[in-house]
């Protein structure tokens, strides 16, 4: 039985080496005619890296040609399903300028602008990839408004839209974090008025309600009472916004903390006028 094992994985191992090879004569040295068809079968067999080269190699000879389209498509959606979602995007939007007629373009505008999604990284990096894709799922919806693919077109731009939140908004708490206050309750204004339906708006509030309570608590006597009267309004817009919210014991007990200092304030004040 052992023998018998050591001769199927001797047979196994000799068919992989000689399939190699043939792979290798038909890319390096093959006809165009057998690497489309190899790069054919590979791609029906799901083996994306291996058709992948093939197909590079048959984009100028077959320029113009009626398998172009098909090739096009293909790498595209090759690099696709090997993840490479920049080269896939790349492609897609290549395949839907050069045949904007194929039966496959629906397709290839939704792929390519989830290839653009799925390329983006986390809110803290660069977006370059989240613009294009917020782009390209807007074009899809607006031309194809009655595909069936539309729910998942809007739940991705919707997603796309909360990562562009997410960076502005942690762009206006880093400066909280940092002591910057003034520029943290500017920055938390703008974030609010230009995201009117964020789901990070009690949020951004709420930090523009801490960032008013510690500048004003660190201020200065002569800046301190004006200072807190600012405080005390931010506090009642956020109540009266989130009457609900998670954050509204923390936020009394800073408004019993801002009312005794602006009753110390005060009466500092008047101390000094009196000297």
């Amino acid at each position: 039985m052992r023998k018998f094992k050591k001769i199927v994985l001797i047979l196994l191992v000799a068919i992989m080496f000689i399939s190699c090879g043939e792979y290798n004569k038909v890319l390096n040295k093959g006809l165009n005619a057998d690497r489309y068809k190899l790069a054919v079968e590979l791609y029906e067999k799901e083996n994306y890296k291996k058709a992948i080269p093939l197909f590079e190699k048959l984009v100028g000879p077959y320029a113009g040609k009626p398998q172009m389209e098909r090739i096009q498509y293909m790498v595209a959606d090759s690099y696709y399903k090997t993840e490479d979602y920049t080269l896939a995007s790349y492609y897609f939007s290549k395949f839907i300028i050069n045949y904007p007629s194929s039966s496959k373009v629906e397709e290839a505008a939704f792929v390519g602008a989830k290839s653009y999604f799925l390329a983006a990284p986390n809110y803290s990096l660069d977006q370059q990839d989240t613009d294009k894709a917020l782009v390209a799922f807007q074009g899809f919806i607006d031309e194809y408004p009655n595909s069936e693919l539309i729910p998942e077109a809007n739940k991705y731009y919707k997603e796309l839209i909360s990562r562009l939140e997410r960076k502005e908004f942690e762009v206006a708490k880093q400066y909280y974090h940092t002591e910057k206050y003034t520029a943290a309750m500017t920055a938390f204004d703008t974030f609010n008025e230009e995201n009117l339906g964020s789901v990070f708006k009690e949020e951004a509030l709420f930090y523009k309600y801490k960032a008013a309570f510690d500048l004003s608590m660190k201020s200065v006597l002569v800046k301190k009472n004006q200072r807190l009267i600012v405080a005390k309004a931010v506090y009642a817009k956020f109540v009266k916004s989130f009457p609900e919210s998670e954050h509204l014991k923390e936020v009394n007990n800073m408004l019993e903390q801002l009312e005794k200092e602006l009753v110390n304030t005060r009466e500092e004040i008047t101390k000094i006028s009196q000297n």
